[in-house]
């Protein structure tokens, strides 16, 4: 069997490893920190994304290279599909990596999203808030995750808020890029966490809607309990997204979605949070789907088992037992020490029906003080 690299040592590798062995898929991980949390499970070599030396250690240990970190520069999978097999391309990385690209594509391929405009100074700034108006964000161009990189540009701020957003992101202009973009105030967001294989084939899991805190996920509630006109729209966008890029592999297609109209936010060109529920609530995981896809297997049913609820554990692991003692839970540590915001686990409920899963919820969220976590939850699976 061919080997895989993975291109970044977090808990997504992690997991792919873990989906990987089954498979008979040996792995091998690389990233700058010798202590990554998927070294516990394969190989790892340390070494930074853009060190030519450790890109060459690890070329000649692997066949096929992927990704479970987007931020990997683009030139250095370049320098790896010279030398071994890419998926996916460092084409689709390099669009996905840069807000700008990725909102041109959407626009390119007919798929509706919020107003935005690329912005390269004070005074280009100035110019799109005046045509964008205000509320919006002024985000990084690109590095930015998780709420990172942005300022969102408030009424209240009135004349100053130009200057405030410049002061906070610009001096960031020159190295990541700005863009503008309207704020859209949605009435949920739903992703679709869909792969596409070597030979085209594609697939997608039941559209999943999320709940954030600051910009980080909070909650996954699949199937996602919307409109299925919504829901297909959705898939449609993510099959054009796949196709233009000639993608391999799983990524996922973050949607805004007001008064029934959706609206594209981003792309991520990996395995991806909102599609952990997977792993328990699908035939095939988003993780074995990932690994099938960029080593030319035949894809997996996406099929969904019941209904699931992935719950985020940030900071530090609360007790397992109340999600253990549950006949549909699930729970994963990802092996990493306790930092204030850090993703240290998740947990994942599954259940036959909606009252099912919703009991469970409920008596998790009491056990574990996670009342308000579980709580808009809650109340799409009792509405």
């Amino acid at each position: 069997m061919s080997r895989l690299g993975i291109l970044g040592g977090g808990q997504l590798a992690r997991m792919m490893a873990l989906a990987a062995a089954p498979l008979g898929v040996p792995v091998v991980v690389l990233d700058p920190s010798p202590g990554a949390c998927a070294g516990q499970v394969a190989p790892l070599l340390a070494g930074g994304f853009d060190e030519q030396a450790a890109l060459a250690r690890f070329a000649a240990r692997v066949d096929v290279a992927t990704f479970d970190f987007e931020n990997v520069p683009a030139t250095s999978g370049d320098w790896l599909r010279r030398h071994i097999v890419v998926h996916p391309g460092p084409d689709a990385l390099a669009t996905a990596q840069d807000r700008l690209a990725e909102k041109t594509l959407f626009r390119e391929l007919d798929i509706p999203v919020p107003a935005f405009a690329d912005i390269g100074s004070r005074e280009a700034l100035a110019a799109a808030v005046a045509d964008i108006g205000i509320p919006s964000i002024l985000k990084t161009r690109r590095l930015g995750y998780d709420g990172k990189g942005q300022f969102r540009l408030r009424p209240e701020m009135g004349g100053a808020a130009v200057d405030a957003a410049w002061d906070a992101l610009g001096p960031q202009a020159g190295r990541t890029g700005l863009i503008l973009e309207g704020f859209v105030p949605f009435d949920f967001e739903l992703s679709v966490i869909a792969v596409r294989g070597r030979d085209g084939a594609f697939r997608s899991w039941a559209p999943t809607r999320n709940w954030h805190v600051d910009g980080v996920l909070s909650a996954s509630l699949a199937p996602a309990g919307v409109d299925p006109e919504i829901e297909a729209e959705a898939v449609r966008y993510a099959r054009r997204i796949a196709e233009a890029l000639d993608y391999v592999g799983v990524f996922a297609l973050e949607l805004f979605c007001r008064d029934g109209r959706l609206l594209a936010n981003e792309i991520a060109p990996r395995v991806h949070n909102s599609g952990h529920w997977t792993v328990e609530g699908a035939e095939t995981s988003q993780f074995e789907n990932h690994v099938r896809a960029v080593m030319g297997l035949p894809l997996g049913s996406t099929a969904t088992r019941g209904h699931a609820c992935m719950l985020n554990w940030l900071g530090a692991m609360p007790d397992p037992g109340p999600v253990l003692s549950q006949p549909g839970g699930h729970w994963h540590d990802y092996g990493k020490s306790p930092r204030e915001g850090r993703k240290v686990g998740h947990a994942t409920l599954r259940a036959d029906s909606p009252a099912e899963l919703a009991a469970a919820l409920e008596a998790v969220g009491a056990a574990l003080d996670r009342r308000d976590q579980v709580a808009p939850v809650l109340g799409e699976l009792k509405s």
